[in-house]
């Protein structure tokens, strides 16, 4: 089974995890215009185009602040190596978000 970003980053930002108290919860495990994108619940195996997420220790911004930080992220290469070729680029998940049309 394909894990999601905070299964394998081990953030604790899930709905009920052990830092959603304090830092929040993370909005890639919440939101579900991604669902099921590269197997993942909600934004789970696509975080990289969500704004919001809370990496290397402070909030990340949009997409195209963030985008070049999460490329160098391990979690992000693990999804491309896995997916092959059905990984979905950054600005196909875009515009399945309506961010761009």
């Amino acid at each position: 089974m394909k894990k999601n970003c905070w299964e394998v980053m081990k953030c604790g930002r899930e709905p009920g995890g052990k830092n959603a108290g304090e830092l929040g919860v993370c909005p890639a495990t919440t939101d579900a215009r991604l669902d099921a994108v590269h197997s993942g619940k909600n934004a789970g195996r696509a975080c990289w185009v969500i704004a919001g997420t809370f990496c290397e220790g402070k909030v990340q911004g949009t997409f195209a602040r963030k985008y070049e930080d999460c490329s160098l992220c391990e979690f992000f290469r693990q999804v491309r190596a896995e997916e092959g070729s059905d990984y979905q680029m950054a600005l196909v998940l875009l515009k399945k978000l309506n961010v761009l049309k």
